[in-house]
């Protein structure tokens, strides 16, 4: 069998427009309004397209669930740029979520422990998620019921000062535990 040395070409995506123009438009009657605000009332489809040729306009369907859909007298280009713009601006306001990691041991002591949970703390304060790990390493992995129950005391030890909840439990992967919380 030959293989291929050629690396395919991506195709590009070709994204639909989130809103129907003109002539795009498939219902037979659309309920109108104009660049103003003002409900004008419900129109054939031809009717109402001839209308926003005349006023220099497009006619946008803005509502294509609705029982007639409605549509709106407006510039196409300048409404796709406002529209694309706010989603430019909701993008860069909203937070993106990060999973930070904390790792335990099986035979970690207190202060270690104490020191783990102002950072795990640190991390929920900002938003964060929080991935709990512990490694077992030789014997330890003869031992993962006690793994377990270190993990679920520090989980306890961080809602004594900040409220959280269990996305994922406890999950093994060969010597590795994993656990993610977040801040509720």
């Amino acid at each position: 069998m030959r293989i291929s040395r050629h690396r395919r070409k991506f195709q590009q995506r070709v994204e639909e427009p989130k809103f129907r123009v003109n002539e795009k438009i498939t219902n037979p009657e659309v309920r109108i309004i104009d660049e103003n605000g003002v409900h004008v009332g419900v129109l054939p489809i031809a009717e109402a397209i001839a209308q926003a040729h005349e006023r220099g306009l497009d006619l946008v369907e803005i509502s294509p669930k609705d029982v007639p859909p409605i549509c709106k007298y407006l510039n196409y280009g300048q409404f796709k740029y406002e529209q694309e713009k706010k989603d430019r601006i909701q993008k860069a306001h909203a937070k993106k979520v990060e999973v930070k990691g904390v790792r335990l041991s099986l035979r970690i002591g207190n202060h270690d422990l104490d020191i783990r949970k102002s950072q795990a703390m640190a991390f929920l304060e900002d938003g964060d998620k929080v991935q709990v790990e512990l490694i077992l390493r030789g014997r330890e992995k003869a031992h993962a019921p006690l793994a377990e129950k270190v993990m679920y005391d520090f989980v306890e030890r961080v809602k004594q000062d900040v409220p959280v909840r269990i996305e994922q439990p406890v999950s093994k992967q060969g010597g590795r535990m994993t656990l993610l919380i977040a801040k509720t």
